[in-house]
Order: structure tokens, then sequence, then C-alpha cells
């Protein structure tokens, strides 16, 4: 059977992604979902002959905090506006001395410390249990491995993010324990990501290293983060308008069936 084109993709991440826009953004669209409203406005527009929906996952002006982030409204609002994928890029710790800032990484597993958050859109009703052994859609992961390496950017591959609920940084003995499980470590990946799984979407991250966790024995600081940041923005929009337009190829994976087997 013949897998429709993917015509519309959904990215989340930092403000200076809508950059990525050819032209700019076309349309601005305000959406009210059933869990709330979402980050903020979502801005539409086209790279590469695919349209494309950013969505600033801490709000215009970096306002919302990680553990405050409506996850569901925000990947809810993607998916009403036609998103057929969601790429997200993240800022992301290291636990391990080869991965140093300025690492871009594909991980491949998660380990889930959050506390507070809602994680599913299955509150009640009927029940659903889908499976995350391989949380991330491979037909991203391909396609984002290949453009890393066209932009020049490649990524490091196969490793495991460990998402703690934030918005403080760790303690020098969760780092330490923290190492022993992790490669990186952020504040966002989930539940975007199991979100996304419950909707049968595909869904990658990008994540980028700005800083050593406190293991490496000098004080975690924002200050850091945010230069660092501004120093990959430019490297991310290039890698971005590199992976975007394949995206519209037909997907060779199976997220589209992830809900087949898992109501109850």
């Amino acid at each position: 059977m013949t897998v429709a084109r993917r015509t519309t993709i959904g990215v989340v991440g930092g403000s200076g992604i809508h950059q990525i826009f050819e032209g700019g953004s076309t349309r601005s669209h305000k959406v009210a979902t059933a869990w709330g409203p979402p980050s903020g406005p979502i801005e539409e527009g086209e790279v590469g002959g695919v349209r494309v929906l950013f969505l600033p996952r801490h709000g215009p002006g970096h306002t919302i905090p990680p553990h405050r982030v409506n996850y569901r409204a925000n990947v809810d609002a993607l998916l009403s506006l036609g998103a057929q994928a969601i790429v997200t890029v993240s800022s992301v710790g290291s636990l391990q001395a080869e991965l140093p800032p300025g690492t871009f990484v594909l991980p491949s597993q998660f380990i889930d410390l959050t506390k507070g958050r809602p994680t599913t859109f299955y509150d009640g009703g009927r029940v659903f249990h889908v499976s995350l052994a391989d949380p991330f859609c491979p037909d991203l992961t391909r396609r984002a491995v290949a453009a890393g390496r066209a932009a020049g950017t490649p990524f490091v591959e196969g490793k495991t993010y460990v998402c703690v609920e934030g918005p403080r940084f760790s303690t020098r003995a969760e780092s330490a324990l923290f190492r022993q499980w992790a490669d990186i470590i952020g504040m966002t990946l989930v539940p975007e990501v199991t979100l996304a799984r419950e909707r049968a979407t595909c869904y990658s991250c990008l994540a980028m290293v700005t800083d050593f966790d406190v293991w490496a024995d000098r004080p975690v600081e924002a200050k850091e983060i945010v230069e660092t940041m501004h120093r990959n923005a430019d490297r991310m929009g290039r890698l971005l308008s590199q992976l975007l337009p394949t995206l519209g190829d037909s997907p060779t994976c199976a997220c589209a069936h992830a809900l087949d087997d898992a109501g109850l």
C-alpha cells in the first residue's frame, strides 16, 4: 500500500528557529485546544516546498518554564493544523566527556524523571497503553542523520536522554548518578515524545549540548547556556533548512500504527 507523502511538519523549539522560513512566516495561528492554550501563536511558513508550523515551546520571549509548558496543548494544536510529523529542537547538558558543548545529538532512548506533568491524552474513558520501546521515529532519525552530514553538522547517535522536572539544575550527587544512566540531560523531552506517540505521529528530538552538567565540577550557569544556544542557532537553522524539505517524502516508518494494538 502506498503511504501518503507528508505535506506539513511541526517544529517546536526556541525563538530563533522561525528564521528558517523562506521569505518569513506567511500566517500566524492562535489555536484553542481541549487542553487549554498552547505556548503561543503558531507561525506558518514554507521550507523547500514543505509547509512548516513553528511553535516556541517556552512562549514568545521565553517566559514559560519547562515544568509549566502545556505539552498536551502544544502537540494537539500542531496536529489540529495538519502537522504529520513533529521535529523538536532542545538544549541539553552533557553527562559524558565525549559530548562537549556544541555537539548535536540524536537521542534514541530516554529516562523520565519528571514529577508533576500531565503525561497522557488518555486520562479516562478508553485506556491505551502505547509502546515506547523505541521512542523516536526511525524515518525522521535517518533523515536527520543525512541532513546533519550534508549541513556539515553531524549528529552523535544512539544516546540516552534523562529528562528531569526542572527548572533547577542538578545537585552534584544527582549528576553523578545520572552519568551512570544516560548521556545527556534536559527538561523538555517528556511528555512531548509520549504525547506524539499517543497521537501516532512521527517525532524526533534534535538536541544541542550547551554545557557540561555539574559532574564536571563547575556549576551550570544559565548565562553560559544562553551564549552557547546563540552560537548554535545558525548551525541548527542550516540543518533544519536541509532536513525539512526531505520530510515531504512518504514516511518509511510504522508510527502511524502506534495505536493499532494499544487499546483495551
